[in-house]
């Protein structure tokens, strides 16, 4: 498997001082996946978030839902290093972080143990030559599935209409998933990453599935 962010450089990065205190000291809320396992055991809701970026949505969304934990998976140091910030900053309990690649993480969730699943902005590797490193597949959208209870729901959104496309058709071809794209919900955070691809004259597309019997 090619790692969810592939490259030394994207994983590594430039960090300011606010996340190099904050990765020197990570405190409970940052997990490997051995770990895992024991935090989901504790029965409260689990929500996946894929790619976080500087982490902006996950604290939004935590603060608005404390009785829900988010799991945000991510390999981008710099962008782990201001989440563990702005948990240590606000005090939030129901915030892990995981830096490892995704697919590796899903094999360590029990089957329907997730309430739910956010992926935005993930990498489109517009050129054709890069789609084998999309992280939406078909293979991906089941594991995902797998892990969701039913009922569950996965919330994408893209700013490349080619991409919101692929994952329209792929995961709506998914027998275990049902939905398809959908205006932006209201509790939806607006992120650093889609503030650029608005000023760069793009817009974004949100797809929402539901878990269902296939």
């Amino acid at each position: 498997m090619e790692p969810l962010l592939p490259t030394t450089k994207h994983r590594r990065g430039r960090r300011t001082a606010r996340q190099e205190r904050a990765l020197a000291d990570p405190g409970p809320a940052l997990l490997t996946v051995n770990a895992l396992t024991d935090g989901l055991s504790d029965g409260r809701p689990v929500v996946l978030d894929i790619g976080f970026g500087t982490g902006e949505a996950v604290v939004a969304q935590a603060r608005a839902d404390p009785d829900t934990v988010i799991l945000g998976v991510d390999m981008h140091t710099p962008g782990i290093g201001d989440l563990l910030a702005s948990i240590h900053e606000l005090d939030l309990t129901n915030v892990w972080i995981i830096d490892d690649d995704v697919r590796n993480v899903l094999e360590h969730i029990p089957t329907g143990r997730l309430t739910g699943v956010r992926t935005y902005f993930p990498d489109p590797w517009p050129k054709k030559r890069h789609h084998r490193r999309r992280l939406v597949t078909a293979d991906f959208a089941r594991a995902v599935a797998h892990r969701t209870r039913l009922g569950g729901f996965w919330h994408l959104a893209t700013d490349w209409v080619e991409y919101a496309e692929h994952i329209n058709d792929t995961v709506g071809a998914c027998s275990e998933w049902r939905g398809g794209i959908v205006g932006k919900p209201h509790d939806r955070p607006t992120t650093k990453y889609e503030r650029r691809g608005i000023a760069a004259g793009r817009t974004a597309t949100d797809l929402w599935f539901e878990r269902i019997n296939p």
